[in-house]
C-alpha cells in the first residue's frame, strides 16, 4: 500500500497479476470444461475497495477495480451457457493482509474468512433460474468513528 510514486512497478506487476490475471487465468481454463458439463458457477472474491478508493490504495484499488469489471462483462459472456458468474466484495476481514507476517490481531469486529465462504454456499443454493451478481459484505458493528 503505497502512493503512485512510491510503487515500484514489480509491485504494480505483481498486484494485478495475482489480483486480477490469476482470476483471468483460472475463469479461461474453467470455462471450457463447465461449458462441456453444461454448466457450473464461478465465484471471484473481490473487495469494496473495488468501489471504494483509498489512499495508497492506487495498485489493490485497479486490481479489484478490474476484477469487478472482469467479472460483470464474463457474466455476460457465459451466461447462456449455463454458466453463472458472481463476485463477492467484502470489507474488512480478519486475516494477515497488510500486517507483518504473524501480526495478527483477531479483531472480534471484522469479519471472518468463514463468513465469506458462507456468502459463497448461500449464491451456491440460489434457484438456477436466478443469479446475484454482487454482494457487498460489511461488519455489522464496525468501531465507531470519534
Amino acid at each position: 500500500m503505497k502512493p503512485v510514486d512510491q510503487l515500484t512497478p514489480a509491485e504494480w506487476d505483481a498486484t494485478i497479476h495475482t489480483n486480477l490475471s490469476g482470476a483471468f487465468y483460472c475463469c479461461r481454463e474453467a470455462i471450457p470444461m463447465m461449458r462441456q458439463r453444461g454448466g457450473g458457477y464461478i465465484f471471484n472474491i473481490s473487495s469494496l475497495a473495488g468501489v471504494n478508493p483509498f489512499p495508497g490504495g492506487s495498485a489493490y484499488n485497479a486490481s479489484k477495480f478490474g476484477l469487478n469489471g472482469f467479472s460483470e462483462a464474463m457474466m455476460q459472456d457465459v451466461r447462456y451457457d449455463g454458466i453463472r458468474v458472481s463476485y463477492i466484495m467484502p470489507g474488512s476481514v480478519d486475516t494477515d493482509f497488510g500486517g507483518a507476517p504473524g501480526s495478527r490481531r483477531h479483531d472480534s469486529w471484522k469479519l471472518s474468512g468463514e463468513d465469506i465462504a458462507k456468502a459463497v454456499v448461500d449464491l451456491y443454493t440460489f434457484p438456477a433460474g436466478s443469479l446475484a451478481s454482487r454482494i457487498e459484505m460489511r461488519p455489522s458493528q464496525p468501531p465507531r468513528k470519534k
